[in-house]
């Protein structure tokens, strides 16, 4: 894809670029609303990536292009960018460039083109990607010499404060830091992390992605409300994070919460969920992958009843998944909708999603998509090599 982006920017803008660079989206194994709580997640990038054509510019001017939405070049002026002034695409690559900026970078202007694979709304991070080869390619381009975990940081705020969407540091963090073939096991509060091998075909396993194409949106509010309500439990607890509350402390927690049942419910999943992304880990590194089906399981049991965020077509795929021999199945992302994923035998996956197509088609629900989730490379320059 990246010729076919960099031949597109020359049409638009009629010159080539300077580079040409790529960000994934990603799946997360495990570790759901546990980064915005100082938690542990586990992700890991796809295939599926995002793809930017830039060329610096030197008159405070921002020109903005997509492949995969209708309408010509957008132009912004540098300095008129402020935080929500903006509900279109354009406010990714736009608070990209505004939080460097706000940051004290030195960046004066650009030309883009992008094309993404990510599929929108789906819980697979497309927004995260198309920050992340954004802020890479200024990176470059500006030579800032920021580090990838602070690109992710810078990201991050991007999405908080200038799109308004209160996410987490994961999604951005997975685009910018993935390695092939490993999970990243990612400490969100002091972003310290670890590679974890995954590589599932060796093993004779595949883990597929379920998008049940149900489209869901973080900035329409009922992200933002489970995220207050866990500030509002670790208050309640005296702690500076939900992180803090020990998984063998987790009873007494509750019974301080006393009759704060919704409090109840959200502080039980963050913690249950850490000891999850732990559990998960462990089995990783002694090399029982298999085992790691009945976690995947219980964390989404958490998700659907705990934190109250699956839906009708998430909990169909993971019962269908289950009763057709999947090893391990659960909601992944946000949550009101996006994907799910199922871990199985490689011999089972065809009958898995048949079965899951079936189950749809008889609930009269729109068909999903379907396919193998490989763990991937994180964001690089593809052109001309660094």
């Amino acid at each position: 894809m990246g010729q076919q982006v960099r031949d597109r920017f020359v049409e638009l803008y009629g010159t080539g670029p300077e580079g040409v660079w790529s960000a994934p989206g990603r799946v997360n194994l495990i570790g759901e609303h546990t980064d915005y709580n100082d938690g542990f997640v586990m992700p890991f990038a796809l295939p599926h990536t995002a793809v930017a054509a830039v060329s610096r510019r030197t008159d405070g001017v921002l020109r903005l292009h997509s492949a995969d939405i209708d309408g010509g070049v957008v132009e912004l002026r540098l300095a008129d960018l402020a935080p929500q002034s903006d509900r279109n695409w354009t406010a990714y690559p736009a608070g990209v460039v505004w939080a460097l900026r706000e940051a004290g970078h030195p960046v004066t202007g650009a030309d883009v083109h992008l094309a993404s694979t990510v599929p929108a709304g789906a819980g697979l991070s497309s927004s995260a990607a198309l920050e992340v080869v954004i802020a890479l390619a200024l990176n470059d381009l500006y030579d800032l010499g920021l580090p990838r975990w602070q690109l992710a940081r810078l990201c991050q705020r991007a999405e908080n404060v200038y799109v308004g969407a209160p996410t987490g540091i994961m999604d951005q963090t997975a685009s910018a830091c993935c390695e092939e073939g490993h999970a990243l096991f990612l400490d969100t509060r002091d972003l310290s992390q670890k590679q974890i091998p995954f590589d599932l075909a060796a093993e004779g396993m595949r883990l597929l992605v379920v998008d049940t194409r149900v489209k869901h949106a973080h900035n329409e509010g009922e992200y933002g409300k489970r995220r207050a309500g866990c500030e509002k439990g670790a208050a309640l607890l005296g702690v500076d994070a939900l992180r803090d509350v020990p998984y063998d402390g987790l009873d007494a927690a509750l019974e301080r919460l006393g009759d704060e049942e919704e409090i109840v419910r959200l502080v039980r999943h963050i913690v249950t969920e850490n000891q999850r992304v732990e559990r998960v880990v462990s089995l990783l590194e002694s090399g029982d992958t298999r085992a790691i089906g009945p976690v995947l399981v219980a964390g989404h049991a958490s998700l659907r009843d705990d934190f109250r965020i699956s839906c009708p077509e998430l909990d169909l795929v993971v019962d269908t998944a289950l009763a057709a021999g999947a090893l391990g199945a659960r909601m992944t992302g946000g949550g009101f909708g996006g994907s799910a994923i199922v871990l199985a035998e490689a011999a089972d996956t065809d009958t898995i999603t048949k079965a899951v197509q079936e189950a749809f088609a008889a609930a009269g629900f729109t068909a999903p998509r379907v396919f193998e989730a490989v763990p991937a490379a994180g964001a690089r320059r593809l052109s001309p090599a660094a």
